[in-house]
């Protein structure tokens, strides 16, 4: 990708579909509120979020053939106008199964938008500036994945009703769709022949994608997995109460939100392979620090550095990615969001361990899933 100038006018609706993007975290507290209104079990409740992350395995590779033919920025409103009916949808009636349906519409327009967004970033980016942006947008994405459920509390304390949430959601999904449709954008096209299934899996036979596509895998696994079992690890370690625990959660997601906004700056100056090093390196001091803590406090401080270290791994991993085959953008944004679809897997592998073993040696699961990344930081440096 040649260099070419900041223009803002394009960059500011690109940023704010990550904002868009963010919408679909409000998952969780959703189906807390769904399973207490339709006095849900916890496990038919948990189909509910499942029918959003099944969008991410099933539709990334499909969406990214059909961007490369139709463009970027028509299948990111495309996106955003799908995600905004899924949002409408519980307004309609709210009953459980409009909000499976609601689900499935939530999934299926965030995995286009999730394909879409980061190549159309790039479009509008200055090359030497793609992965401080993209640290950008993934803080933008966490601030909005953060307060949705302060939002949603917000609005069931002061409305009465915490959907309320669902339609600001929708409403700024459509002003997002908007943004982009009169905002004229000249994507790059590749000369080559249109993009297609047996071209885009056929990416994953080059070494480099390959490991892209596991390094996603297992971040986005790691990353849900802090957020799905630490409390239980912490509970057991030291005996503490659920909502003690939690405090932990908030930890993590603090320490991603500080690194993400840190690393937006930084990346204008130390280049992403050598960040992803120092970044996976202080992600392993947090992992170790939850081993050996004491008390409580250290291993709070330590779950705050794995989020720390953890923030900027995705969007270094998928700049990296961009940059090698810039021409081949839209095959290997499908893929690597195909590959979110570890945030599925790992979370159960880690419950696997804490079951068969014990909570806390669980915890090697995420010192694994980092420790691939340390080597793949080096294996970058090389190649």
């Amino acid at each position: 990708m040649t260099t070419k100038q900041t223009s803002w006018s394009k960059l500011l609706p690109a940023f704010f579909s990550f904002i868009v993007m963010g919408f679909v975290d409000i998952i969780g507290v959703a189906t807390g509120y769904i399973k207490l209104d339709f006095e849900l079990t916890n496990f038919i409740a948990q189909f509910l979020p499942m029918m959003v992350l099944l969008w991410f395995f099933i539709l990334s590779v499909p969406a990214g053939i059909l961007q490369d033919k139709y463009g970027k920025r028509n299948m990111l409103m495309v996106g955003m106008v799908i995600q905004a009916i899924g949002l409408g949808l519980p307004f309609v009636n709210y009953s459980f199964p409009m909000m499976f349906a609601s689900f499935i519409l939530l999934g299926i327009g965030n995995t286009i938008i999730q394909v879409s967004a980061n190549p159309l970033l790039q479009d509008v980016s200055p090359a030497e500036k793609l992965a401080s942006f993209l640290s950008t947008s993934q803080f933008v994405k966490a601030i909005i994945s953060f307060s949705g459920p302060l939002i949603a509390t917000a609005m069931a304390a002061t409305f009465g009703n915490w959907k309320l949430v669902l339609a600001v959601y929708g409403i700024t999904s459509l002003l997002g769709a908007l943004w982009l449709l009169v905002t004229p954008i000249n994507e790059s096209k590749p000369n080559r022949k249109p993009a297609s299934f047996s071209s885009c899996f056929g990416l994953l036979k080059n070494r480099f994608v390959a490991l892209m596509a596991l390094s996603i895998f297992l971040i986005v696994g790691a990353e849900v997995s802090t957020n799905t079992n630490i409390s239980d690890v912490l509970i057991s370690k030291f005996d503490i109460t659920m909502e003690k625990a939690a405090l932990a959660i908030s930890a993590f997601f603090a320490g991603e939100t500080i690194s993400r906004l840190i690393g937006a700056i930084i990346l204008n100056w130390i280049k992403p392979r050598v960040f992803l090093l120092l970044t996976v390196l202080t992600a392993l001091v947090g992992v170790a620090g939850v081993f050996v803590a004491p008390s409580f406090s250290i291993a709070l401080a330590a779950v705050f550095i794995i989020g720390f270290g953890a923030g900027n791994m995705f969007p270094i991993i998928f700049s990296l990615a961009l940059e090698k085959m810039p021409d081949r953008a839209n095959e290997i944004s499908g893929l690597l969001i195909m590959a979110v679809s570890g945030g599925a897997v790992i979370p159960l592998v880690m419950g696997g361990v804490s079951t068969a073993v014990s909570p806390i040696a669980s915890v090697a699961v995420l010192g694994f899933c980092f420790l691939y990344i340390l080597w793949v930081s080096f294996y970058v440096r090389k190649n």
